[in-house]
């Protein structure tokens, strides 16, 4: 709760409270950065649709596994190594990057529903709100203000990385697989910030990759929504052990 209320578009980011003047931030983004932004969300819906139609094909004939997640990364790499010039090719590994990652998250999704499919609707929604506020209090806050972040996050990332490893070679235990799902969660919810901020940045340097820039935020988007999930599915299950006890006893 502490990670949502530090980017609260209810508080300031100069410690004093949000006014009118603080939405007068928006007029620092020029109206060429404005329209690159307008196309970055438009391309981010696309692939979170095409995501949606991956999760679908993997309900319908399982194919969600190792070689989706192989799909994906192989078409990340083609995009980012795809020229500019070519954007209907970069746009069409965007969509099929999208729709390999929503196969290789149907897994856990088909298991969410078998449980409960308000979870995911829950999940969804939550990861969505919790997007949009964080985006704007990127765009409201000062240029810059939030790049200073990368670094921690990049170390956060480091120390996610390292006991994750060590927790699949040496085994790991119930409150390590918590500490790294939370503390992951915190992290990515940090990039939604930190990357916004930078995407903004770099469109006023004149960098206006929007197929690039969706793509980090549906990266962002997509790690913030599985550790939503799996949160959920946990609390559940153990809300439903206790149930279980309690009609025993």
């Amino acid at each position: 709760m502490e990670a949502f209320s530090s980017f609260s578009p209810f508080q300031s980011t100069s410690r004093g409270g949000w006014s009118y003047e603080s939405l007068k931030n928006f007029r620092q983004i020029s109206p060429l950065v404005q329209n690159h932004l307008k196309q970055v969300y438009l391309t981010l819906c696309c692939a979170l649709i095409a995501s949606a139609i991956g999760v679908y094909l993997h309900l319908l004939w399982n194919i969600g596994g190792l070689l989706t997640t192989l799909g994906c990364m192989g078409s990340i790499v083609w995009l980012l190594s795809t020229p500019l010039y070519e954007e209907r090719k970069r746009v069409g590994l965007l969509m099929a990057a999208g729709l390999f990652e929503g196969a290789s998250v149907g897994p856990l999704i088909d298991v969410v529903i078998r449980i409960d499919q308000r979870i995911l609707i829950s999940a969804f929604v939550g990861t969505s709100v919790a997007f949009g506020c964080f985006s704007a209090a990127a765009m409201l806050a000062r240029r810059r203000e939030f790049l200073y972040l990368g670094g921690l996050l990049s170390s956060g990332l480091s120390i996610l990385l390292w006991l994750h490893f060590a927790s699949s070679i040496f085994g790991g235990s119930t409150a390590i697989f918590k500490f790294e799902l939370y503390f992951g969660l915190l992290v990515f919810l940090g990039y939604m910030v930190v990357d916004t901020q930078e995407i903004i940045e770099r469109a006023h340097l004149g960098e206006l990759d929007y197929v690039k820039h969706a793509l980090t935020l549906f990266t962002d988007f997509v790690a913030v929504f599985v550790r939503v999930l799996v949160i959920m599915l946990k609390n559940a299950g153990e809300r439903e052990e206790k149930e279980k006890r309690k009609r025993r006893n």
